[in-house]
């Protein structure tokens, strides 16, 4: 699964802020080792510190992730992390905490899927060790000391207020294992003496003194579990906080895209690095019927539902990837005593789909408090499956949070127009992508709401506030209203500057084309990746890689329950523990390449080829004890390799022919737009003096699609007399250039400087030159930009083998020039160049 760059951002700030963590334990500061390594990561954000159970400096952090942003996969990243940086093992327990059914139950569902991502990683992370539990589970010291043992559990069981949940720190007999006999009295004062927050019976002055519960609370109280906090914000209460510190954890790591004021945000994930991504579906259209019958909202999402699916069929036809729109619907009441005419019941919009829209049965579900019809859909695969049938949802307020699905695509609200909180709590249900990838067909890569009667001003505050509620906030004028319906404008659509419309008629960039019958785009997957000759990579080098001849065996605590050391450990302590490895299964080994080798013969053939030169260095035992350092040595090794491949697939196609660089017709060259969408009341860039911006394409330039160090570069072009006009290209929107890295490059700017004052011809002159720009910061400086500016150097040799003039198309014959600018250098370079 590849990682987005503002996840590889996330798991590199964990990453050194457990190096720093674990380099102040090793030093002897444990006292304030939490706070020490923060400022030692030069973290701004305020650090508060706080205890376990025990008084003891506890770290913690927390992950500010917005809805659809796979908080999952960086939870299971993040557990990987510790036990290599900070906890130094591959084994122990992980509480994982979540606040809802639903969301227990989707990631009960995931991580006990061994086909998943999210699983597979953990068993690499575990060497196939992995254990999935559940609080009903029994588990003995083995099994942890064995395992990496991640332990679900909902927030309410984990706050001690609940007399119902109070059953986790009662008394029980399944946990025996961990605590001493019930009539070794000295090894129940000892361990008390080392745990002194563990529950006991209370008869201190009795003949028995004080025993410690063999309960769940108590065993997870010995085994200082990590703990990963979902949705943290709620679990900010003193009950919950006091009892979750209470496990004596090592760390707790919170999930949130809304964290609580007193949260300490290691890392702020923001809505635009999602879009920029591809992970949400934006824009958020919003249908504000006039009329006053929720029958019309519903015939209207019905109707668009289904328009919909056309497109989505068609795109399955080109793609391959099936995609089945749901609509979720909004009630009033959905209780079965509810059914009063007065409010809007969900059986009643059952009726009326399946009575008066044709909808067959089975593809309608309730989901309630009472009533859980999608507890089926599991057994046919989930919602995803093409064998489910489900395409419209009625609920209330069973599907605030934690629900996902992909498929979401329109939200219907019936619910009384004077209501609140409707769209503040569902608007996060239908704005993550399918498949973190954007469609290409406009209409399946945005989300809509259908609503009626509703204030405009309120409408918006409310779709502002679920934005926010979402993490997205950022995002929150990405609301597009549809002009036919009686509802608020939210966006205005803008041309370019008068004075520039004939000159871009002549403007076209080229792309990458492959010729086939017929020139087309160049794709990665298709011209590249799929060609890479896999066989040409020498193992020599990788086969050198040094082994450790220490046995990885799993550690777990010992708990000192006697005088007599000895005939403890024999008891309690000595126990079967497995070598560190798992056995060499070519196949396992086959499915950790599968995402860099795409065909899988080739996976199996290098992974086989890898571990037969092992085995013929070192013995079986030696070989299996680094098993999984292997794995990912060679995962390292094949991506720094297909690099290199990549582009020598690219470099012979260009030599061969079969693959330009240049305007192939109107439809396969970039043009720059007429016509721009943008936020109506968004905030314009200005001259640095505050004067308007006069070279820009055009005349209203939203401040928040730029940087700071974009702003100073727009800022430069706007003041250059020799500028003829800059556009601000935007990512994952305008011009890309396709290299043989499977992500395209969105250059920054695209500049035209005049022609001689001489050439003059018109009042406004033609232009010689177009500049493309890239800008980074040079902190960045590594080897993705080191093959950025590869392929622009590229692109400059092959436009320079071209006359735009020989294309038989109306353009100017300019000059085409193209480059990577860093922050230290940009003014400098910009001055040379124009």
């Amino acid at each position: 699964m590849n990682l987005k760059e503002y996840q590889k951002r996330t798991l590199d700030q964990i990453k050194q802020y457990l190096e720093a963590l674990r380099k102040e334990h090793d030093n002897g500061n444990h006292k304030h080792a939490a706070l020490d390594a923060w400022s030692e990561c030069g973290l701004m954000a305020k650090y508060l510190e706080k205890q376990d159970g025990m008084g003891r400096d506890l770290p913690n952090f927390c992950l500010k992730i917005p809805t659809g942003g796979g908080k999952t996969l960086l939870a299971v990243k993040t557990i990987d992390l510790i036990n290599q940086k900070y906890r130094r093992k591959a084994t122990g327990l992980v509480l994982w905490i979540v606040p809802t059914t639903q969301i227990y139950r989707q990631t009960l569902q995931t991580l006990r899927d061994k086909g998943h991502p999210y699983r597979q990683h953990l068993d690499l992370a575990s060497g196939g060790r992995t254990l999935i539990l559940e609080k009903t589970d029994k588990f003995t010291p083995g099994d942890i000391a064995e395992n990496l043992a991640v332990l679900l559990l909902m927030l309410p069981s984990a706050a001690r207020q609940n007399k119902e949940t109070l059953r986790m720190f009662r008394d029980s007999g399944g946990f025996t294992e961990f605590f001493p006999p019930e009539d070794a009295i000295k090894d129940h004062e000892e361990l008390l003496s080392q745990i002194p927050n563990l529950d006991t019976f209370e008869n201190e002055g009795g003949f028995w003194g004080r025993l410690v519960k063999t309960s769940l609370g108590n065993t997870l109280r010995t085994l200082n579990p990590v703990i990963i906090l979902d949705e943290g914000h709620k679990a900010y209460s003193e009950n919950a906080q006091g009892t979750l510190r209470g496990f004596n954890p090592s760390m707790i790591v919170e999930l949130s895209a809304t964290p609580a004021p007193n949260a300490n945000v290691l890392v702020n994930i923001y809505g635009k690095e999602l879009n920029d991504e591809e992970m949400i579906k934006l824009d958020l259209n919003v249908i504000n019927k006039s009329s006053k019958e929720w029958l019309d909202v519903l015939r209207s999402s019905v109707n668009h539902r289904n328009f919909l699916e056309e497109k989505t069929t068609a795109y399955a036809a080109t793609s391959g990837r099936y995609i089945r729109p749901i609509c979720l619907i909004q009630v009033e009441s959905t209780g079965k005593d509810q059914r009063d005419g007065k409010n809007i019941h969900a059986e009643d919009v059952r009726d009326a789909l399946i009575k008066k829209l044709g909808i067959a049965p089975e593809q309608i579900a309730v989901k309630t408090s009472e009533k859980d019809e999608l507890k089926d859909v599991d057994d046919v695969g989930g919602l995803l499956s093409e064998n489910c049938q489900i395409r419209y949802i009625i609920t209330k307020y069973a599907l605030q949070e934690g629900w996902d699905c992909p498929f979401a695509y329109v939200l219907t609200i019936l619910t009384n127009p004077g209501s609140k909180n409707a769209l503040t709590q569902l608007v996060g249900r239908i704005l993550r992508q399918p498949f973190a990838r954007k469609t290409k067909i406009p209409e399946l890569d945005e989300s809509y709401v259908f609503c009626y009667n509703q204030n405009a001003n309120t409408l918006l505050q409310d779709i502002r506030k679920g934005f926010g509620l979402e993490g997205l906030g950022d995002l929150a004028g990405r609301v597009v209203a549809d002009a036919k319906e009686k509802t608020v404008t939210e966006t205005t659509e803008i041309g370019i500057r008068k004075e520039f419309k004939d000159v871009i008629k002549k403007f076209i960039l080229p792309f990458f084309v492959v010729k086939e019958k017929n020139w087309r785009l160049l794709s990665y997957e298709r011209d590249i990746r799929r060609k890479i000759d896999w066989s040409q990579v020498d193992l020599t080098e990788f086969l050198n890689l040094s082994l450790s001849d220490l046995e990885l065996k799993d550690t777990h605590s010992k708990i000192k329950q006697s005088d007599n050391i000895q005939s403890i450990v024999e008891q309690h302590a000595t126990r079967t523990i497995r070598n560190g490895s798992i056995e060499l299964d070519p196949v396992f080994l086959t499915r950790q390449l599968s995402d860099i080798v795409a065909n899988p013969w080739q996976a199996y053939e290098l992974g086989n080829k890898a571990l037969e030169g092992f085995l013929a260095n070192h013995s079986t035992k030696k070989v299996k004890n680094n098993f999984i350092f292997i794995i990912e040595e060679l995962r390292k090794y094949l991506l720094a390799n297909e690099e290199e491949l990549a582009e020598k697939v690219f470099r012979k196609m260009i030599h061969k022919g079969e693959l330009k660089f240049f305007i192939a017709g109107q439809d396969m060259g970039f043009m720059l737009p007429g016509k721009q969408q943008v936020p109506k009341n968004i905030r314009k860039l200005n001259r640095k003096n505050g004067e308007y911006l006069q070279r820009s394409l055009f005349d209203t330039i939203p401040e928040t699609d730029l940087n700071t160090e974009e702003q100073k570069v727009a800022w430069y072009l706007d003041s250059q007399e020799k500028v003829l006009f800059w556009y601000r290209n935007m990512a994952r929107k305008d011009y890309s250039i396709q290299g043989w890295k499977p992500n395209k490059i969105y250059p920054d700017f695209v500049f035209a400087t005049k022609e001689a004052e001489g050439n003059l011809k018109t009042k406004v002159s033609n232009f010689n030159k177009v500049f493309v720009i890239e800008t980074k910061g040079i902190h960045l400086k590594n080897e993705d930009t080191d093959y950025k500016s590869k392929v622009l150097e590229l692109c400059n040799e092959l436009s320079r083998e071209v006359k735009w003039s020989e294309l038989e198309m109306t353009l100017n014959d300019y000059a085409l020039h193209y480059e990577l600018l860093y922050t230290d250098e940009w003014e400098r370079r910009l001055n040379e160049i124009v």
